[in-house]
Protein backbone atom coordinates (compact mmCIF):
# COMPACT_ATOMS: atom_id res chain seq x y z
CA UNK A 1 0.00 0.00 0.00
CA UNK A 2 1.07 3.37 -0.61
CA UNK A 3 2.08 5.53 2.47
CA UNK A 4 0.07 8.47 2.61
CA UNK A 5 1.16 11.71 1.25
CA UNK A 6 -0.70 14.03 3.91
CA UNK A 7 1.49 16.38 6.31
CA UNK A 8 0.04 16.76 10.07
CA UNK A 9 -0.35 20.25 10.90
CA UNK A 10 0.61 21.98 14.34
CA UNK A 11 -3.33 22.92 16.26
CA UNK A 12 -4.54 26.17 15.15
CA UNK A 13 -4.21 27.75 17.98
CA UNK A 14 -0.61 27.82 18.18
CA UNK A 15 -0.65 29.83 14.78
CA UNK A 16 0.85 33.67 14.92
CA UNK A 17 -1.24 36.72 15.66
CA UNK A 18 -1.14 36.62 11.77
CA UNK A 19 -2.55 33.42 11.69
CA UNK A 20 0.81 31.97 10.07
CA UNK A 21 0.65 28.04 11.43
CA UNK A 22 3.67 26.57 9.15
CA UNK A 23 5.72 26.71 6.61
CA UNK A 24 6.58 24.22 4.17
CA UNK A 25 5.10 20.56 3.42
CA UNK A 26 3.10 20.09 -0.10
CA UNK A 27 0.32 20.16 -2.25
CA UNK A 28 -1.28 16.52 -2.47
CA UNK A 29 -5.17 16.11 -2.23
CA UNK A 30 -4.49 14.25 1.35
CA UNK A 31 -3.24 17.49 2.78
CA UNK A 32 -5.13 19.96 1.18
CA UNK A 33 -8.35 18.13 2.19
CA UNK A 34 -7.12 17.92 6.32
CA UNK A 35 -5.94 21.77 5.82
CA UNK A 36 -8.96 23.09 4.96
CA UNK A 37 -10.95 20.27 7.33
CA UNK A 38 -9.13 22.01 10.12
CA UNK A 39 -9.62 25.89 9.16
CA UNK A 40 -6.17 26.05 7.49
CA UNK A 41 -5.61 26.87 4.13
CA UNK A 42 -2.30 27.24 2.13
CA UNK A 43 -1.09 31.15 0.97
CA UNK A 44 2.30 30.80 -0.25
CA UNK A 45 4.30 34.01 -0.64
CA UNK A 46 5.20 35.79 -4.13
CA UNK A 47 8.86 33.70 -3.83
CA UNK A 48 7.27 30.27 -3.69
CA UNK A 49 7.70 29.53 0.01
CA UNK A 50 4.83 27.34 0.94
CA UNK A 51 2.90 29.19 3.73
CA UNK A 52 -0.27 27.62 5.85
CA UNK A 53 -2.62 29.82 7.60
CA UNK A 54 -5.58 29.84 10.22
CA UNK A 55 -6.44 33.24 11.19
CA UNK A 56 -7.30 34.42 14.87
CA UNK A 57 -10.36 35.65 13.28
CA UNK A 58 -12.20 34.63 9.57
CA UNK A 59 -14.30 36.34 7.01
CA UNK A 60 -17.57 34.35 6.36
CA UNK A 61 -20.76 35.21 4.26
CA UNK A 62 -23.80 33.82 6.13
CA UNK A 63 -26.50 33.51 3.30
CA UNK A 64 -29.24 35.17 5.48
CA UNK A 65 -27.20 38.31 5.61
CA UNK A 66 -26.17 38.41 1.77
CA UNK A 67 -26.54 42.05 0.72
CA UNK A 68 -27.00 42.67 -3.31
CA UNK A 69 -27.93 45.91 -4.24
CA UNK A 70 -31.95 45.94 -5.47
CA UNK A 71 -30.48 48.34 -8.51
CA UNK A 72 -28.18 46.26 -9.20
CA UNK A 73 -29.55 42.70 -9.12
CA UNK A 74 -31.92 44.80 -11.53
CA UNK A 75 -29.56 45.92 -14.01
CA UNK A 76 -27.97 42.16 -14.11
CA UNK A 77 -31.09 40.71 -15.32
CA UNK A 78 -30.74 42.70 -18.45
CA UNK A 79 -27.05 41.74 -18.79
CA UNK A 80 -26.41 39.12 -21.56
CA UNK A 81 -24.66 37.05 -18.85
CA UNK A 82 -24.75 33.34 -18.96
CA UNK A 83 -24.13 30.97 -16.02
CA UNK A 84 -22.37 28.07 -15.64
CA UNK A 85 -20.92 25.95 -13.14
CA UNK A 86 -17.77 23.29 -13.30
CA UNK A 87 -17.54 23.90 -17.18
CA UNK A 88 -13.81 25.03 -17.21
CA UNK A 89 -12.64 25.07 -13.67
CA UNK A 90 -8.46 25.25 -14.50
CA UNK A 91 -9.37 28.12 -16.89
CA UNK A 92 -10.79 29.96 -14.22
CA UNK A 93 -8.03 29.29 -11.61
CA UNK A 94 -5.52 30.53 -13.95
CA UNK A 95 -7.58 33.69 -14.70
CA UNK A 96 -7.94 34.36 -11.23
CA UNK A 97 -3.77 33.89 -11.02
CA UNK A 98 -3.25 36.61 -14.15
CA UNK A 99 -5.98 38.90 -12.89
CA UNK A 100 -4.63 42.61 -12.96
CA UNK A 101 -7.78 43.93 -11.03
CA UNK A 102 -6.22 43.46 -7.58
CA UNK A 103 -4.26 45.91 -6.05
CA UNK A 104 -0.62 45.67 -6.92
CA UNK A 105 1.30 42.15 -4.99
CA UNK A 106 -2.38 40.43 -4.79
CA UNK A 107 -2.81 37.26 -6.69
CA UNK A 108 0.44 36.70 -6.89
CA UNK A 109 -0.06 33.67 -4.52
CA UNK A 110 -1.97 31.38 -7.44
CA UNK A 111 1.28 29.94 -8.63
CA UNK A 112 1.56 27.12 -11.27
CA UNK A 113 2.07 24.46 -8.68
CA UNK A 114 -1.28 25.77 -6.70
CA UNK A 115 -3.13 25.16 -10.32
CA UNK A 116 -2.17 22.16 -10.73
CA UNK A 117 -3.48 20.87 -7.07
CA UNK A 118 -6.55 22.19 -7.12
CA UNK A 119 -6.75 21.08 -10.57
CA UNK A 120 -6.18 17.38 -8.52
CA UNK A 121 -8.38 18.61 -6.19
CA UNK A 122 -11.32 19.58 -8.87
CA UNK A 123 -11.30 16.48 -10.39
CA UNK A 124 -11.15 14.19 -7.40
CA UNK A 125 -14.59 16.37 -6.54
CA UNK A 126 -13.02 18.47 -3.91
CA UNK A 127 -13.15 22.12 -6.21
CA UNK A 128 -15.57 24.06 -7.92
CA UNK A 129 -15.74 26.91 -10.42
CA UNK A 130 -18.59 29.42 -10.64
CA UNK A 131 -18.26 30.90 -14.46
CA UNK A 132 -19.86 34.09 -16.36
CA UNK A 133 -19.70 34.19 -20.03
CA UNK A 134 -20.97 37.39 -22.24
CA UNK A 135 -23.15 37.09 -25.60
CA UNK A 136 -19.76 35.91 -27.50
CA UNK A 137 -19.69 32.52 -24.96
CA UNK A 138 -16.12 34.16 -24.08
CA UNK A 139 -15.41 33.61 -19.93
CA UNK A 140 -15.47 37.15 -18.55
CA UNK A 141 -15.74 36.28 -15.05
CA UNK A 142 -15.19 33.45 -12.38
CA UNK A 143 -14.94 32.44 -8.74
CA UNK A 144 -13.40 29.07 -7.88
CA UNK A 145 -13.12 27.38 -3.88
CA UNK A 146 -13.09 24.34 -2.39
CA UNK A 147 -15.86 21.94 -1.70
CA UNK A 148 -15.98 19.74 1.04
CA UNK A 149 -20.01 18.16 2.29
CA UNK A 150 -21.60 21.17 2.74
CA UNK A 151 -18.81 23.38 3.35
CA UNK A 152 -17.20 25.84 0.52
CA UNK A 153 -14.14 28.20 0.85
CA UNK A 154 -13.96 30.74 -1.70
CA UNK A 155 -10.16 31.03 -3.15
CA UNK A 156 -10.60 33.75 -5.83
CA UNK A 157 -12.37 35.55 -8.19
CA UNK A 158 -11.85 37.81 -11.60
CA UNK A 159 -13.31 39.86 -14.21
CA UNK A 160 -12.78 41.11 -17.75
CA UNK A 161 -16.18 42.96 -18.19
CA UNK A 162 -17.55 45.53 -15.81
CA UNK A 163 -20.09 43.43 -13.10
CA UNK A 164 -19.35 39.72 -14.12
CA UNK A 165 -17.68 39.43 -10.66
CA UNK A 166 -21.37 40.42 -9.04
CA UNK A 167 -23.16 38.56 -11.20
CA UNK A 168 -20.85 35.38 -10.32
CA UNK A 169 -21.27 36.58 -6.73
CA UNK A 170 -25.00 36.52 -6.55
CA UNK A 171 -25.39 33.46 -8.64
CA UNK A 172 -22.93 31.41 -6.92
CA UNK A 173 -24.89 32.37 -3.44
CA UNK A 174 -28.22 31.18 -4.87
CA UNK A 175 -26.67 28.14 -6.38
CA UNK A 176 -24.86 26.90 -2.97
CA UNK A 177 -28.29 27.78 -1.39
CA UNK A 178 -30.16 25.80 -3.46
CA UNK A 179 -28.24 22.97 -2.52
CA UNK A 180 -28.63 23.82 1.07
CA UNK A 181 -25.23 25.27 1.77
CA UNK A 182 -26.48 28.39 4.98
CA UNK A 183 -22.69 30.23 4.69
CA UNK A 184 -19.59 30.29 2.83
CA UNK A 185 -15.75 30.61 3.99
CA UNK A 186 -14.05 33.65 2.01
CA UNK A 187 -11.13 33.60 4.74
CA UNK A 188 -9.88 37.27 4.20
CA UNK A 189 -12.26 40.32 5.09
CA UNK A 190 -11.84 43.29 2.19
CA UNK A 191 -13.80 46.20 1.64
CA UNK A 192 -15.40 44.56 -1.87
CA UNK A 193 -16.57 41.72 0.21
CA UNK A 194 -17.41 43.70 2.74
CA UNK A 195 -20.39 45.10 0.86
CA UNK A 196 -21.84 41.96 0.24
CA UNK A 197 -22.35 41.46 4.06
CA UNK A 198 -18.93 39.17 4.59
CA UNK A 199 -18.24 40.11 8.28
CA UNK A 200 -15.34 38.33 11.03
CA UNK A 201 -15.80 35.79 13.41
CA UNK A 202 -13.41 34.00 15.92
CA UNK A 203 -11.34 31.45 14.51
CA UNK A 204 -13.13 29.54 17.43
CA UNK A 205 -16.63 30.23 16.50
CA UNK A 206 -15.18 29.48 12.83
CA UNK A 207 -14.54 25.91 13.44
CA UNK A 208 -17.68 24.98 16.03
CA UNK A 209 -19.75 25.81 12.34
CA UNK A 210 -17.40 24.03 10.59
CA UNK A 211 -16.82 20.82 12.42
CA UNK A 212 -20.40 20.95 12.40
CA UNK A 213 -20.70 20.62 9.00
CA UNK A 214 -18.11 17.97 8.88
CA UNK A 215 -18.61 15.63 11.67
CA UNK A 216 -20.71 12.76 9.68
CA UNK A 217 -17.10 12.62 7.33
CA UNK A 218 -14.59 13.20 9.69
Amino acid sequence: MEPSKKIEFPPVEWAARDGLLAMGGNLELETLLSAYQHGIFPWPSSDGFLLWFSPPKRAILEFSEFHFPKRLKQYLKKTAFEFRVNTNFKAVVEACARSKNRKKGEGTWILPEMVEAYSKLHEAGYAISFEAYNAADKLVGGLYGVKIANYFAGESMFYRESFASQFVMLQTVNYLASLGFTWMDVQVLNPHLQKFGVKEIKRALFLEKLNLILREIK
